[in-house]
């Protein structure tokens, strides 16, 4: 079994190409890092370093990569095959991937056997995205013979992989807790055993579980903190006044995900102390400035502050620490982030009413809009 994984970076290396070759898979790496992409071909294994009291390594064998630039003709190779196409580029990149993977898919012979793709990034149906990307780029014959034996697999992933240093550039530090829920119907090939993914029949609930409290959370986390001055997830976890706040902030994010899909009250807020844990992990050192960053695609209509808020206005409730963590983050300036800067401008230039309907996507008369005005 072969895996093409765009995406070479800790998460990449830490997260999903680890999974996928502790399942067997011989695991290509695709990415415009020639150093590491280099490394990866020398060495064919790295090691990852679980982040805890425990500790522990794990060496990942049976690995190599391709720069996706530079040896495009190779990775198309590749692609068309592969038995699995995983992604770690971030929500923004997959529009750059999806004319390769479409070169690929295209080249697969009549007789190979199904593939699937699943997208693994921090944002909402990323599959989805992708496979709208990546028809954008065929024509309609050519989309009617790929989707026959291609399955575009929605997915939710969540392990913490701080920024960090090493002296091994292949070398990657994660936390021990991680989850890969990805929605099964959609599934074509054999890839629907892989140890460590939980597979489900519809993946929605565990979107917006784990979007409303991890990501939730860490933006809570990162936007009171940089308010306070501090600097790192961890500091700001030990200040009492942010974890209280991130603590109420996910009581309200409770309310949605209880009423909307049922979970068990119990069993969320047992979620929620393991996360709030994850938070205080001494052994991991996230930066505040990493983890707000780009706040205009967070305080987005769909994103982990707008859509929990809005969606308790449509349930009769209204927020309170939600409202304060968005007003946080539309005070967030940090001058080498694209998206805080141009948040700013905005600002300035529009004013913070026109600047909440531009960014959030939200109606002038919302209830959401009119109580952060």
């Amino acid at each position: 079994m072969k895996a093409v994984h765009f995406g070479a970076g800790n998460i990449g290396r830490g997260f999903i190409g680890a999974l996928l070759s502790r399942a067997g898979y011989e695991v290509v790496f695709a990415d415009v890092n020639e150093a590491v992409i280099s490394e990866l071909n020398n060495r064919g294994e790295y090691t990852v370093t679980i982040a805890s009291e425990e500790g522990g390594q794990e060496l990942v064998t049976g690995v190599r990569g391709l720069h996706s630039n530079q040896e495009e003709d190779a990775l198309v190779h590749e692609i068309a095959t592969a038995d699995l196409i995983t992604t770690a580029v971030g929500p923004t990149v997959l529009k750059f991937i999806a004319p390769t993977l479409a070169k690929g898919l295209k080249q697969r012979a009549a007789d190979a056997k199904p593939v699937d793709v699943i997208a693994c990034e921090n944002a909402i149906r990323a599959t989805s995205t992708l496979k709208e990307y990546t028809k954008d780029q065929v024509s309609e014959s050519e989309w009617a013979t790929i989707i026959q034996k291609t399955g575009f697999a929605d997915a939710a992933v969540d392990r913490i992989v701080p920024n960090q240093k090493n002296e091994d550039i292949l070398a990657v530090s994660v936390e021990p807790f991680f989850e890969w829920v990805v929605e099964k119907p959609s599934l074509k090939g054999d890839n629907a055993a892989i140890e460590g993914v939980t597979y489900v029949d519809d993946l929605i609930p565990f979107i917006e579980r784990k979007l409303f409290t991890v990501n939730t959370g860490h933006a809570l986390a990162a936007y009171f903190g940089y308010e306070k001055g501090l600097t790192t997830i961890k500091e700001a976890m030990e200040d009492q006044d942010v974890k209280h706040k991130v603590q109420a902030g996910l009581n309200e994010t409770k309310l949605v995900l209880v009423q909307e899909y049922g979970f068990d009250k119990a069993e969320h807020e047992a979620y929620i102390t393991k996360i709030i844990g994850r938070f205080e992990n001494p052994y991991l050192s996230d930066d505040i400035v990493r983890v707000g960053r780009g706040p205009i695609r967070k305080l987005g209509f769909n994103d982990r502050l707008i859509k929990p808020a809005r969606m308790l206005f449509d349930q009769g409730q209204v927020p309170s620490v939600l409202l304060e963590v968005i007003e946080a983050a539309l005070h967030f300036d940090v001058a080498d982030d694209t998206e805080s800067q141009e948040l700013q401008k905005l600002l300035k230039e529009k004013g913070k009413k026109e600047t909440l309907i531009q960014v959030t996507g939200l109606e002038e008369n919302h209830p959401l809009i009119q109580a952060l005005i």
